[in-house]
């Protein structure tokens, strides 16, 4: 693997056991909102930050679409 898929990985396993999902709840909604694509993109500021940093700003993306899409959580 590369960096950048390493760190999409890792990525995937931090919010899983931050927002105690499964990985296949989570694979689901990085599908459903296209947060692989935006970690791929944002991968020079996201590599710097802290587990618990990329989830609350994955959290906050994921937010703004449900709000954009007037989607209910």
């Amino acid at each position: 693997m590369n960096d950048r898929t390493d760190f999409i990985a890792y990525c995937i396993e931090e919010y899983k056991e931050n927002e105690n999902l499964t990985g296949r709840e989570v694979i689901d909604l990085f599908t459903r909102y296209d947060i692989i694509p935006y970690i791929k993109s944002a991968y020079d500021g996201l590599h710097v930050m802290g587990g618990l940093a990329i989830t609350s700003d994955i959290k906050s993306l994921i937010a703004g679409i449900r709000e954009s899409r007037g989607e209910t959580v």
